[in-house]
């Protein structure tokens, strides 16, 4: 009888699909909207009826499409991925903002986002869009993923220029605080109400004291 160990033959990863003059417009558009933004923290993690109406009229088709799979090819490049995963990870909590469908993509953006870091994406982009690669990792409510997004950070601080320097900080400091509260409760409480999860008295008094509960 055949050995049920017997090596398979190595199979070759398809190539990448090439990106078409139009998924690239699509891409550097999408991208110049996002990060042209004066005040990035104040714009992209506030609550704005108007922003999240103009990402809706711009790139609501585009998030959905996101969501069924039709733009994964855009993953097989540095900007293609961060762009993939603005509308998988990002764009949503603007469109959905106040629904459990904040974070239906959540999961595939991990996904993206961990196979662009390890073929080495963030490196390969401008550090405020490196940002956008470990944001799922935060976004995910396991304590693995929360560990290692403090130390994605954390490295993104220790390279980062006097510019960014202070914007850095402040991502580190939200992956922590991101990360204590997964350690803590295991879960964000801040989600508890959306996703119809009941809340434990001790997540109960720590919203009372941090209401975005993340």
């Amino acid at each position: 009888m055949e050995h049920i160990f017997k090596p398979q033959p190595y199979r070759q990863a398809a190539p990448p699909r090439p990106l078409s003059p139009a998924d690239q417009a699509a891409i550097e558009g999408l991208l110049d909207f996002w990060f042209a933004v004066a005040e990035p923290q104040d714009t992209w993690f506030k609550t704005s009826d108007a922003f999240d109406a103009q990402i809706r009229a711009q790139y609501g088709d585009s998030v959905e499409r996101a969501r069924q799979g039709a733009l994964d090819h855009w993953q097989d490049t540095p900007s293609g991925a961060v762009a993939l995963l603005l509308l998988l990870d990002q764009f949503p909590r603007n469109l959905y903002r106040g629904s459990g469908q904040s974070f239906a993509a959540d999961a595939r953006a991990l996904e993206v986002a961990i196979r662009a870091i390890a073929k080495g994406f963030d490196r390969q982009v401008p550090p405020l869009q490196q940002v956008f690669f470990y944001l799922p990792l935060e976004h995910d409510e396991t304590l693995g993923s929360q560990v290692a997004c403090v130390a994605l950070t954390e490295a993104l601080l220790g390279r980062a220029d006097e510019a960014f320097k202070p914007l850095a900080e402040l991502f580190y400091e939200f992956a922590v605080r991101h990360r204590d509260a997964i350690l803590r409760f295991g879960r964000f409480p801040g989600r508890n109400a959306v996703l119809q999860r009941p809340s434990t008295p001790d997540e109960q008094a720590y919203l009372a004291d941090h209401p975005i509960g993340f």
